[in-house]
């Protein structure tokens, strides 16, 4: 196999925050809540995992645009001079040599809802032979932003023998709370009502994501033994169970969200969570526990492995501790990894990004394999 040059790496990864040739900046579109500052929860998710903290030259947890200008100046700089590239993680490497062996098939439509398609991407191991376990990404952003398009967090497990679903969900600002949820179990029935077609098998299916995506696949595996939520046509014409949930820094209970000092007021009319539910969540409370996946733990759900960092500002570390605590009482296979001086997406964590995404692939192997 023929590797990816150094030097065609580093542009590859500066394509998605370097525009050489656009005069105009996204940084008032990110600055949703216009303090003329951009925080990791308004950065997109899309952009590849570090870039936040490179842009962040002072390290205050915020983004100036004087910050966002000397980036791009910065690489701008480097996809000039092409020989002076930064050195490519192990990630990375495994990421372009990965690439030349599998099949990817884009935008593929899963539902659509009103006249509005719901699609998703297909990632496959080009060389399988047999059905093949899945994982389902599902991204996080708040509920509000976010891209399919992002898959660097799991791709690894395709060089494990999987493939990966990466899906689109109906965002806060188009459809609020159960709609993100009903996309996902729609999505999760349309694969397995196409598993034959492509190459999988119905009964390995797993479920993971990050922080919103946490929370929404979290309550995929908690709500296996009921339809509340399957009310996309397509869920009549397979289920929409997954065998195996991978919970990275997800909200449970919403209620509970500022009951530890953080970066966000969870509590305001404007948070993440009263958009994702459509009223400020303190005023709301019945709804709020509708969106809580305790509210439908049973001894039936599948294992859940929940990783989270114990110096999160985002998403307290705690309410991974609450949604584990119900799952022990009612003796599901639970675990539970404190991420040590982890902050929000791992940020800071004392163990490396390969260490972290083995212990999640590795709790896939056991479940799925």
């Amino acid at each position: 196999m023929k590797p990816i040059a150094p030097a065609l790496l580093i542009c590859i990864l500066a394509v998605p925050i370097v525009h050489a040739q656009n005069r105009t900046s996204p940084f008032d579109t990110w600055d949703t809540d216009k303090d003329g500052s951009v925080s990791k929860s308004e950065f997109p998710e899309r952009f590849p995992e570090g870039v936040f903290a490179r842009v962040d030259t002072n390290n205050d947890g915020k983004l100036s645009r004087k910050e966002d200008q000397a980036y791009r100046n910065r690489n701008r700089n480097r996809a000039e001079q092409p020989n002076v590239p930064e050195p490519a993680t192990a990630n990375q490497n495994q990421a372009a040599e990965t690439a030349a062996n599998i099949r990817i098939e884009k935008d593929i439509i899963y539902e659509t809802v009103n006249g509005r398609d719901l699609p998703l991407d297909l990632y496959r191991p080009a060389d399988a032979t047999e059905p093949m376990p899945l994982i389902i990404w599902i991204h996080g952003g708040g509920w509000k932003g976010g891209s399919k398009s992002r898959i660097n967090r799991c791709e690894g497990m395709l060089a494990r023998g999987y493939a990966i679903a990466s899906i689109e969900y109906r965002l806060s600002g188009e459809a609020i709370f159960p709609a993100a949820v009903e996309d996902c179990k729609a999505a999760v029935s349309f694969l397995r009502l196409n598993a034959k077609k492509f190459g999988l098998d119905p009964n390995r299916f797993g479920t993971w994501g990050s922080s919103a995506g946490g929370h929404l696949v979290t309550m995929l595996g908690v709500t296996n033994d009921e339809s509340t939520f399957d009310t996309h046509p397509v869920t009549r014409k397979a289920s929409s169970k997954v065998q195996a949930v991978c919970n990275w820094f997800g909200p449970t209970d919403f209620l509970r969200m500022n009951d530890f000092p953080g970066k966000i007021d969870h509590d305001a009319p404007d948070s993440p969570e009263s958009r994702f539910i459509g009223a400020p969540i303190q005023d709301n409370k019945a709804l709020v526990q509708k969106a809580n996946p305790i509210t439908y733990v049973t001894p039936t759900d599948p294992p859940i492995l929940h990783m989270h960092g114990d110096n999160d500002q985002s998403v307290p570390y705690n309410q991974s501790e609450l949604l584990h605590a119900a799952l022990l009482k009612a003796k599901v296979p639970t675990t539970l990894y404190k991420v040590r001086n982890g902050g929000h997406g791992f940020k800071g964590a004392t163990e490396s990004p390969e260490a972290l995404f083995n212990r999640a692939a590795n709790f896939f192997d056991r479940t799925l394999k």
